[in-house]
């Protein structure tokens, strides 16, 4: 399965990280349904397992650079 980086409806403020609360910047729609959103560091820390399981993974990290 491949996954699709795709640009969607931009993330802001008030989107949080599924795992720490911390502002999100990755949006990952999965394959079986529903999304998770994450901040930079957890998006990149389980991007080889969420690559796996996304349908589509709008990754807006480019912002804090």
């Amino acid at each position: 399965m491949s996954t699709t980086v795709i640009e969607g409806a931009a993330l802001n403020a008030a989107d949080r990280c599924d795992r720490c609360g911390a502002q999100a910047y990755v949006r990952v729609t999965l394959a079986a349904g529903g999304e998770l959103l994450f901040c930079a560091h957890h998006g990149k820390l389980h991007a080889d397992k969420l690559k796996q399981v996304a349908l589509q993974i709008h990754d807006e990290t480019e912002r804090l650079g």
